[in-house]
């Protein structure tokens, strides 16, 4: 067992919505990644997304291509990634921590690599955008039989069919994606969120989260009523282009921790 599900059990226990966050390994600088994965626990998250750089990643808003070109630049890759989580795991055992990206990175050193090193830096899951969970069902067994979470996406536009094979490989929590489009793109509409989220919970027992347009403590509070998570990506990475890398840390922190007394009011 990952540290997913004993997380989202206590935030149960607790009558808590969790809060996920999602940064760019190596944005600003490689030397932030680590103090920036403990400013959010900090400031209230309870699941760390660790998004691996790509070259073309087709989910991304522009926010986040730009954290991926910025990290590219430094030439990190999934080897850095895994470097960051063993660094981040000397002083912190307890919160997990999901890599997040694409299937090029994992398929060039190979998925029994991926989750050979995943496991052995202290990974807890891992969402794989264009991995379709049809595809996935050795890999899927093989990231359990380590103690890994394969998480899925799914949309406005999935199917029932799609839900059903989410429910049936999936593992950790799923992952809603509230908008059609790209990370950071468009409002969102709390009430097809609730609509759509009683539909997954007909056929997917794991907790949900939802992600893609919650952008403060407003909208997470509105998510909160219906998700058992909310995820925040594309805010979080303006606030370190906002704030620049000498105060990106502080800033993260102080901004988690609004939307943590926000969903904690809910």
């Amino acid at each position: 067992m990952s540290r997913i599900e004993p997380t989202f059990a206590a935030l149960r226990e607790q009558n808590k919505t969790g809060l996920v966050t999602f940064i760019t390994a190596g944005d600003p600088g490689p030397d932030l990644t680590v103090p920036l994965m403990h400013a959010l626990v900090e400031g209230g998250a309870d699941v760390l997304e660790l998004g691996v750089p790509f070259s073309d990643p087709m989910a991304e808003g522009p926010v986040i291509q730009r954290a991926c070109e910025r990290a590219l630049k430094f030439g990190i890759g999934l080897q850095d990634v895994f470097g960051f989580v063993r660094e981040f795991r000397k002083t912190n055992a307890t919160t997990p921590v999901v890599l997040m990206g694409y299937a090029n990175p994992i398929e060039r050193i190979g998925p029994e690599e991926f989750i050979r090193c995943a496991k052995e830096a202290g990974a807890d899951g891992a969402i794989v955008v264009d991995y379709p969970p049809e595809e996935c069902e050795a890999f899927a067994e093989a990231m359990r039989a380590n103690d890994l979470d394969l998480i899925f996406l799914l949309a406005p536009t999935s199917t029932t069919q799609r839900i059903q094979q989410v429910a049936r490989y999936g593992s950790g929590f799923s992952y809603y994606v509230s908008l059609k489009g790209v990370t950071g793109a468009g409002s969102i509409d709390t009430e097809d969120v609730a609509r759509r989220v009683a539909a997954i919970r007909e056929h997917v027992r794991l907790p949900i989260g939802v992600g893609f347009g919650i952008r403060d403590g407003q909208t997470a509070k509105a998510v909160a009523s219906v998700a058992d998570a909310v995820v925040i990506g594309s805010r979080i990475i303006q606030e370190i282009e906002n704030a620049g890398a000498a105060a990106a840390v502080p800033a993260v922190r102080d901004f988690v921790s609004g939307i943590r007394t926000a969903l904690d009011g809910a």
